[in-house]
């Protein structure tokens, strides 16, 4: 009893750990697999999804949350279909192929930002309320079951299908072919289709419908600012009080609040119309079939460098080069069509910006109007200031006069009678000529108003 080595106790804490860290084991080994995407439902109304969302994915919640927390996206085809997803971070990048700061960009700390990002295979959407990723095939959607995410569902549901075009060059069009001939054929041909329907692509309809829900968001707050302004500043006008003053200061931080999220949004658009290289990297759909056709072109060249003699290596080498010069060729064109759809919504946020600009110098107007009439009232109290202390001046003296002859001292006046009333009527009489003189001399400098 008296020992303290303190082994025993030591080795059993040892055994202790070992055995949470065997139970724990299996638990990590579990989550550690990248989370699959939960398809909750395909159809129906927003609502709906919800419900059956948070109903698929209850049970596994109430056991265990997942270590990288998934958020809820909703998918979009070119066809107009739609799915709800429960994804995790892992599943977006992976799926995407996207940085994972892209995913902090559509985070809430991000919020009412405006970001349009073009990478590899994906275009990230950042405007307002709207977050999304855009690929050449689907849209991923965050958050689509806010209320001011549901007019752009609405959109997308109502005009891909409508918008949709049919391709000929879909990914199981595209076989692998051993003749290069049939490459270029598939290049004149793309570049035909594009001269004669000039349809746009699939991401840059979705960036369309995004640019138009947002822009038409932002002017029907515009419309509802103007709609509240305008009689808030002539009710000040007419009357300053303090409750009309704080609505024009509530009114004024709405504004500027406002102001900064059109311009924003006008700033990226801007920036994105004076790079043509971002302009160029947002079309995603020409990105991926050329990268189609270069791997078809790789796949033929390997596969006839074994038998190719040099003039058919040589053939080839030229065929790629024609190729690569069909696409240099094409990205004019893309950037036109990408260039006039942003000058359009450009100009739409230019004139919202417009419109706020002209409320906020009804507001200055209003302002200095205010501000004028409260230097009229001033001078107008200063004025009256002045003419009182006039007055207590020719007052002054002929109580100096009255308080001389209240000191008792010998004088034959006291002897007179009758004189006090005339004597009183004389010195007040000579006062008030005073306070006129005074009075004339003042308006004589302009300090009193005529």
């Amino acid at each position: 009893m008296g020992r303290r080595s303190g082994k025993k106790p030591l080795s059993f804490s040892k055994k202790l750990r070992s055995f949470k860290r065997m139970e724990l084991q299996p638990m990590v080994t579990a989550t550690s697999p990248i989370p699959s995407a939960k398809v909750v439902n395909n159809h129906g109304n927003l609502a709906a999804e919800a419900t059956a969302s948070v109903s698929a994915g209850g049970g596994a919640k109430g056991v265990k949350k997942k270590p990288g927390g998934a958020r809820l996206w909703m998918r979009f085809d070119r066809r107009g279909q739609s799915e709800i997803l429960e994804c995790d971070k892992s599943v977006i990048i992976k799926r995407a192929a996207i940085p994972a700061r892209d995913l902090r960009i559509l985070g809430p700390i991000f919020s009412h930002s405006s970001n349009i990002l073009a990478r590899e295979k994906a275009m990230v959407v950042n405007l307002e309320f709207i977050r999304a990723i855009v690929t050449a095939e689907e849209v991923l959607l965050l958050d689509p079951l806010c209320k001011e995410v549901i007019p752009f569902v609405d959109q997308l549901r109502q005009q891909l299908p409508l918008k949709s075009p049919v391709r000929n060059n879909e990914p199981g069009h595209m076989e692998k072919q051993g003749n290069i001939h049939s490459i270029d054929g598939d290049l004149s041909h793309l570049n035909e289709t594009d001269g004669v329907e000039r349809e746009l692509p699939f991401e840059f309809q979705v960036l369309e419908i995004a640019l138009e829900v947002v822009c038409s968001s932002l002017d029907s707050r515009v419309t509802d600012l103007e709609r509240e302004a305008y009689p808030v500043l002539d009710e000040l006008a007419k009357n300053v009080s303090t409750k009309n003053l704080e609505r024009v200061r509530s009114l004024k931080s709405n504004l500027t609040r406002l102001l900064a999220r059109v311009q924003k949004a006008r700033d990226e658009i801007e920036h994105l119309l004076d790079d043509n290289e971002d302009m160029a990297h947002l079309y995603l759909t020409r990105k991926q079939i050329q990268n189609q056709q270069f791997e078809v072109l790789m796949a033929s060249g390997a596969s006839n460098s074994i038998i190719a003699s040099g003039a058919n290596l040589a053939r080839l080498g030229s065929n790629i080069q024609g190729s690569a010069s069909i696409a240099t060729t094409l990205h004019s064109d893309d950037v036109e069509d990408l260039e006039m759809l942003l000058e359009a919504y450009f100009m739409q946020l230019d004139g919202t910006r417009n419109r706020l600009l002209s409320v906020r110098e009804y507001i200055d107007d209003t302002e200095d109007y205010v501000n004028i009439q409260l230097d009229n009232q001033r001078n107008e109290l200063i004025q009256l200031q002045l003419i009182l202390t006039m007055a207590s001046f020719a007052i002054a003296i002929d109580t100096f006069i009255v308080g001389a002859f209240a000191m008792n001292i010998q004088c034959s006046w006291y002897n007179v009678n009758g004189i006090f009333w005339p004597f009183v009527g004389g010195t007040s009489s000579g006062c008030f000529f005073v306070f006129l003189i005074i009075m004339g001399y003042a308006r004589w400098k302009k300090l009193l108003d005529p």
